[in-house]
């Protein structure tokens, strides 16, 4: 895979445009989550609420739907996001204990925390076939995407959360 990154500014304009959409919550976190997909040439992304009791897909962009739409706070990178409340890179996933196999050719994965009136509402999870394929550079756009995001998932927690794509 050409795996080159290019100038998240774009972007992240663009993801402002469709969040300020009256589009329906999934279908503007579907564009989120294609943008993402493409800005980064990443192989899949996920957009995922955080509730008390489960995580589950909002959207994604990718050659499929999640192993685990739906699945416990404690499981997987996504709990140790949660128990840090920072951001997760794994080089290798095939090394890392944690990690919930979604893809058979993950190699990579990041999942970015999205807080929302103080607390994390939503996740961000990219995946790559490549051995350390994020960068600095990546985690940090991906972290500020996130806190664009915000208001999407601020908006679910006053509605209630979603049930999916």
């Amino acid at each position: 895979m050409n795996h080159e990154h290019t100038d998240f500014e774009h972007v992240e304009k663009h993801i402002a445009e469709i969040l300020a959409s009256t589009a329906p919550r999934e279908e503007r976190a579907r564009a989120v989550a294609a943008e993402i997909h493409a800005a980064g040439n990443y192989r899949w992304v996920g957009i995922y609420d955080v509730t008390a009791d489960a995580v589950s897909i909002v959207a994604y962009s990718g050659p499929g739907a999640p192993a685990y739409p739906t699945f416990a706070r404690d499981r997987g990178l996504t709990g140790e996001v949660l128990r840090t409340g920072q951001t997760v890179v794994v080089g290798d996933v095939t090394s890392n204990a944690h990690y919930l196999t979604a893809f058979a050719t993950t190699r990579s994965e990041m999942i970015v925390p999205v807080r929302a009136d103080g607390e994390i509402s939503g996740t961000i999870d990219v995946e790559s076939e490549r051995v350390d394929a994020f960068t600095h550079a990546d985690r940090a756009a991906l972290e500020r995407v996130a806190q664009a995001l915000a208001p999407l998932f601020s908006e679910a927690r006053h509605k209630g959360p979603s049930t999916g794509p």
